[in-house]
């Protein structure tokens, strides 16, 4: 069994964050472990509280994990405290990760700040220049390129700025965009363009959680990063298709809604 790593924060709801992560990983096939960078207290209105992991605890975490289990593929999500990143990327780099997927967490879908702005350069100083790829929404890559977007050329010309600047491919989401909400690749030099159909579900809690742990399992199974990609907006789209309610806000997808499909099945 392939094996990935999810490092990220706790979301206590259950739709975002390691818990999205360890059902995305697990409805993969793949064996998921992980390293908690901060405690949420949070559900589907909003954030109300975060503790911070430690740094050291955080490095032994890691040890655990790359001393015993060692994973095919990372994913890297919520890194809250200021230092965080360096520490992580110091302990990936010293066990020679790979397959490192960054989702580049800087806001909640509530709306919510989940990293501080030192936090934040150490992101970009450290941690991203050690991925194999990276996954910001359009206000995420505006903030990494420094250029405002409006348009898929804009995207073209944001993702091409991040990966000259970081070595790294990258996906950059286009939900925020008004015309379209397709998604842009950029690897190895070449562009891929993934649409994107519009669901009629604001549930969408925990969305880029999922598609990145989503891609890391791919990953992990041996696609590469254009396929892995591909398969893991698939695995989103019905994910978020399948139109589960639950809560008072932005509620989450239905991450085992292969099982359900299975279900349905034995009772026919």
């Amino acid at each position: 069994m392939k094996t990935v790593l999810t490092i990220a924060g706790s979301d206590c709801s259950g739709g975002a964050g390691i818990q999205a992560d360890i059902k995305t990983i697990t409805m993969h096939y793949c064996y998921a472990m992980s390293v908690i960078t901060a405690l949420t207290a949070q559900n589907t209105t909003g954030v109300y509280g975060i503790e911070q992991t430690s740094d050291d605890f955080i490095a032994n975490q890691l040890d655990c994990v790359f001393t015993d289990i060692f994973p095919d593929s990372v994913k890297i999500g919520m890194v809250y405290g200021n230092n965080s990143a360096k520490v992580i990327a110091d302990k990936l780099r010293f066990y020679n990760a790979k397959n490192i997927v960054t989702d580049p967490v800087m806001v909640s879908t509530s709306g919510s700040r989940l990293i501080s702005d030192n936090g934040l350069e150490m992101l970009k100083k450290h941690l991203l220049p050690i991925s194999t790829l990276i996954t910001p929404n359009v206000p995420e890559a505006e903030i990494l390129s420094g250029i405002k977007i409006g348009s898929v050329s804009d995207m073209q010309k944001s993702a091409s700025i991040i990966a000259e600047k970081f070595g790294c491919s990258v996906l950059c989401k286009g939900g925020h965009l008004e015309n379209c909400s397709d998604d842009l690749l950029y690897h190895n030099g070449k562009f891929y363009t993934y649409p994107s159909v519009k669901i009629d579900n604001p549930n969408t809690h925990g969305t880029g959680c999922t598609l990145s742990s989503a891609i890391a399992s791919n990953l992990a199974l041996g696609y590469d990063i254009p396929r892995a990609t591909e398969l893991a907006k698939k695995y989103v789209t019905n994910a978020i298709s399948q139109k589960l309610d639950l809560g008072n806000g932005r509620g989450p997808l239905m991450h085992n809604y292969i099982l359900n499909e299975i279900r349905k099945a034995d009772e026919i």
